[in-house]
């Protein structure tokens, strides 16, 4: 978006040319999901590998539940963006990963978000910068975090300067 000073704006198609931020987003919503469940009617009597669910019952879906399982997320409680790279997306069931639903039913306004999701970070990290003070303890994660924004931003006197589109 920028070299030395100069901004672009943060258009619709700039931003979604930025895959690591999308991969980060995908892996930040499989981590800590909004909806953490997701209900639906059972509109006819059905058995699911010998289990009976009757017609009106309510079928509750944890996506917490499903977004950290080490069954289908190798270590899941680790943020790790590449699980949403170009080679590995097309490997995850999209029953297992929920954020916003799935089906004819999920989230109406899933896209608006995730652009207004992207859209804030581009803009927060090109008008703000980020340095943890002497009492915080730098985490994993806040590592892992420092690591992905040293890749997506170029350092100016150690202060972050604004994306480069990738």
């Amino acid at each position: 978006y920028s070299q030395k000073g100069y901004q672009t704006p943060a258009t619709y198609d700039a931003v979604v040319q930025l895959e690591y931020l999308d991969m980060v987003v995908n892996e930040t919503l499989r981590l800590f999901p909004i909806a953490g469940r997701i209900q639906r009617v059972c509109k006819k009597d059905v058995e699911i590998k010998g289990l009976f669910i009757p017609k009106g019952v309510v079928v509750i879906i944890p996506t917490h539940v499903l977004h950290w399982d080490p069954k289908y997320w190798p270590e899941p409680k680790e943020f790790r963006p590449e699980r949403f790279s170009k080679n590995n997306k097309d490997n995850i069931d999209p029953y297992l990963y929920l954020p916003f639903g799935v089906g004819p039913r999920n989230c109406i306004g899933m896209r608006f978000a995730l652009i207004s999701i992207k859209l804030a970070i581009v803009k927060i990290l090109q008008n703000f910068s980020f340095k943890p003070c002497k009492e915080t303890q730098v985490s994993k994660i806040s590592n892992m975090l420092i690591h992905l924004f040293s890749n997506l931003f170029y350092w100016s006197n150690n202060v972050f300067g604004t994306i480069s589109v990738l």
